[in-house]
């Protein structure tokens, strides 16, 4: 399935190159990496990667990550800019990576590419560690409602191509409930939410920005631990008396550990015995 992605690599890597992503500068980077800076995350994982912008960003925090991204050219642009980072071919989809592998997993303005919604939060959450973070950030769902066509609404699941600066990808939108959904779904509880506002740049795009939020922030925990507890005992009176269970009862322990007695022989034999003798 064409996404516009392999056309308009060269594109991105020159638009990221000259930072002239207002979104990311001015709305997204601080915000998340607000949620990185101090957390003691050691590995993390960055879904849809792209020339590996947020993996330079948690490097320099000092976060090692892998950054996986299924388009070749942005694989090789973000490996040749970031010698020492570890980037691979792959699909938010199908990861090939071990499970409880990471501690934090990143979604940075990825999920709106993603087809296979289900099956990306699923393997996002597969790969994550017990008690991991999953960091996203997201365009709001009033934003990419915008690109519906003639008999679509909010509430439907659509797919749209987007055109700016020489760069034509096509984008999904979903309504808000349907990823908040999932995310719960998959066992994952929500701890931050927030619609960042501009920290700076052109003053008219700063005001556009903050007339109709575009972007979103969601922390999401995986509450699954490597050990489940072990469920509760039952009241005290419904509890049945402990015996152990190689332990016999006590007068068969007395029994068994006493000798065998020598059967004592008949009064009748010994008068039959007396009579003889004499």
């Amino acid at each position: 399935m064409d996404n516009g992605w392999d056309a308009s690599a060269n594109a991105w890597i020159a638009d990221m190159r000259d930072d002239r992503e207002f979104s990311r500068r001015y709305v997204l980077d601080g915000p998340m990496m607000a949620r990185v800076i101090g957390r003691g995350f050691r590995t993390a994982l960055n879904v849809g990667c792209g020339e590996g912008r947020f993996c330079r960003m948690l490097a320099s925090a000092g976060v090692a990550s892998i950054g996986i991204d299924p388009t070749a050219a942005l694989v090789a642009a973000a490996q040749a800019r970031h010698a020492k980072g570890d980037y691979r071919m792959g699909r938010a989809e199908a990861l090939a990576l071990p499970d409880a592998a990471f501690d934090l997993v990143v979604s940075y303005l990825s999920l709106i590419n993603i087809p296979d919604l289900p099956a990306a939060i699923a393997e996002m959450t597969r790969v994550l560690a017990p008690g991991g973070t999953l960091l996203i950030a997201n365009l709001t769902s009033f934003n990419t409602a915008k690109s519906a066509d003639t008999g679509q609404c909010y509430f439907d699941e659509f797919d749209a191509w987007e055109e700016w600066r020489g760069i034509r990808v096509k984008n999904w939108h979903r309504p808000l409930s349907r990823y908040m959904t999932l995310l719960l779904d998959a066992g994952l509880v929500l701890r931050h939410f927030d619609e960042p506002q501009p920290t700076g740049g052109d003053p008219a795009k700063v005001w556009r920005y903050r007339k109709w939020p575009s972007h979103l922030i969601m922390e999401w925990q995986n509450r699954r631990r490597l050990n489940p507890p072990a469920p509760p005992l039952p009241p005290r009176w419904h509890r049945r008396p402990y015996r152990h269970p190689a332990r016999p009862p006590a007068r068969n322990r007395d029994a068994r550990h006493r000798p065998a007695r020598q059967a004592l022989p008949r009064r009748s034999e010994q008068n039959q015995r007396l009579s003889a003798s004499l």
